[in-house]
């Protein structure tokens, strides 16, 4: 498998009491890793980096490339907006066994594209380690175009890049035009994104059910598009419960109602309120009903 490849799980950072629930985070790990699920990030959006210290991340990175053990590979997501002080950061990361980072767009500064060329370039010029981009425009409020991706992908450490533009037809260019590894960053679109060539996902619907999400992966794989769209139907109507409000509230309340964490967040990010709790159990209650049918059953 290439290196980039397959299911990922952005992992939440769980609390309590506010401080970092270190014991809870290696339980899911564990988890994960029995799931099959192919590797982690640390510190990506439903981490909540935002809100940790940065000796709460390394905490956090720590504990998983603990509780990981090298059965999987792991990820350092990274965001700044101050080109120096990414390039810091990224290279306190050297000591630790990372497969890479993973640097999202600088937030709020909205840099021209050859601003944001300059800004990757800096930071991989820095660093021996592999690079992920990650375009997540509605959060950093711009966009990584496919041309800078392209040029970028000529630098020798910028191997891939997670995409949350939920756009298909930006998906196919960058699948066919920058040589990186793609990975889908829509939990909905995973299905299609595999389809058209992607070579897998980060999804954080994967906290829940994440088998399942590696059944889908594998049985594009195979060529088994039939059980791959049937999983796929009956994980949306999960997928898109976890997203009914702000991420990861719902992920977190879905996790504390199975009893693997405290429902904590950090301010400006609170709990799910009881309208989303209400649809994320029920959902979770409606997939648990259907799962025991065979996948390659009816779309039902």
């Amino acid at each position: 498998m290439n290196r980039f490849a397959g299911i990922w799980i952005p992992l939440i950072t769980p609390l309590r009491d506010d401080v970092v629930d270190q014991a809870a985070l290696t339980r899911l790990v564990r988890h994960y890793l029995d799931a099959g699920v192919h590797g982690f990030v640390v510190c990506g959006t439903t981490g909540e980096p935002a809100t940790l210290s940065a000796h709460e991340r390394l905490q956090v990175l720590d504990c998983v490339l603990a509780a990981a053990d090298t059965r999987a590979p792991v990820v350092m997501g990274i965001s700044g907006n101050d080109t120096k002080s990414v390039v810091a950061a990224v290279q306190a990361l050297a000591a630790r066994p990372i497969a890479g980072v993973m640097l999202t767009a600088p937030y709020y500064t909205r840099p021209s594209q050859a601003g944001l060329h300059a800004h990757f370039s800096a930071v991989a010029a820095s660093t021996d380690l592999p690079i992920l981009l990650y375009n997540i425009p509605y959060r950093t409020g711009v966009c990584i175009d496919v041309d800078t991706v392209q040029r970028l992908s000529e630098l020798p450490n910028v191997v891939a890049i997670k995409d949350s533009g939920g756009d298909l037809d930006r998906m196919m260019d960058l699948i066919r035009n920058t040589g990186m590894q793609v990975l889908c960053g829509e939990d909905h679109l995973i299905f299609p994104s595999l389809c058209l060539g992607a070579h897998g996902a980060i999804a954080a619907a994967a906290h829940l059910h994440p088998r399942r999400f590696v059944e889908l992966y594998a049985a594009v794989a195979a060529g088994n598009l039939r059980a791959a769209r049937v999983l796929s139907y009956r994980l949306l109507p999960l997928v898109r419960a976890l997203f009914c409000e702000p991420n990861p509230g719902p992920i977190k309340a879905a996790l504390a109602a199975q009893g693997w964490i405290s429902e904590e967040l950090r301010l400006p990010m609170t709990a799910a309120t009881a309208v989303g709790r209400a649809r994320v159990l029920a959902a979770l209650d409606a997939f648990q009903s259907c799962d025991a049918e065979p996948a390659s059953g009816t779309l039902t």
